[in-house]
C-alpha cells in the first residue's frame, strides 16, 4: 500500500504531457516559396527555358522545384512545393544557393533537413534531365 500512492502520482504525472500533446497540423502541408532571384519572365528573354521537376513525395511532404535555364546555365530555382517545416524553411535558401554555384544537382545535403534535401535534389535532377533531352 505504501508503494501504491507514489506509483499512482508518478503515473498521472507521466500521462499529463500525453494528454496535453497537440500534433502540428501543418507538418504535411505545402506552401509555395518565393523565388531566390527575380529573373525576367522566360517569354521576354530569348534562350530562356523554365522546367518544373516532378513532385517528390517525402516523409515531411512533397517537394517540387522549378528551374530557369538561360542557354545551358541555371539562372534561378524556385520551390513550387515544399513541406511546411522549420528545417525546410531554413534549408531551401542554402540548397538554391548551392545549386546556382554548382550548376548541377550534385550538392551537399543540408544538416537537419536531410529528407527535404533528398527530395529537392531528386526533383532538381529530373528538371535538369528534362532540359537536357
Amino acid at each position: 500500500m505504501k508503494r501504491a500512492l507514489p506509483v499512482l502520482v508518478l503515473s498521472i504525472a507521466g500521462l499529463v504531457p500525453v494528454w496535453r500533446y497537440a500534433p502540428s497540423h501543418g507538418t504535411a502541408a505545402t506552401s509555395p516559396a518565393p523565388p531566390v532571384s527575380s529573373p525576367a519572365p522566360a517569354a521576354t528573354v530569348p534562350g530562356t527555358t523554365v522546367v518544373a521537376g516532378p513532385a517528390v513525395g517525402t516523409d515531411k511532404g512533397p517537394v517540387q522545384v522549378e528551374v530557369t535555364f538561360r542557354d545551358h546555365r541555371i539562372t534561378a530555382v524556385r520551390m513550387l512545393r515544399q513541406p511546411d517545416h522549420p528545417q525546410t524553411a531554413a534549408a531551401v535558401p542554402k540548397l538554391i544557393e548551392e545549386t546556382l554555384q554548382a550548376q548541377s544537382a550534385d550538392i551537399d545535403t543540408v544538416s537537419g533537413a536531410t529528407v527535404t534535401s533528398d527530395g529537392y535534389k531528386e526533383s532538381l535532377q529530373a528538371a535538369i534531365d528534362t532540359r537536357g533531352s
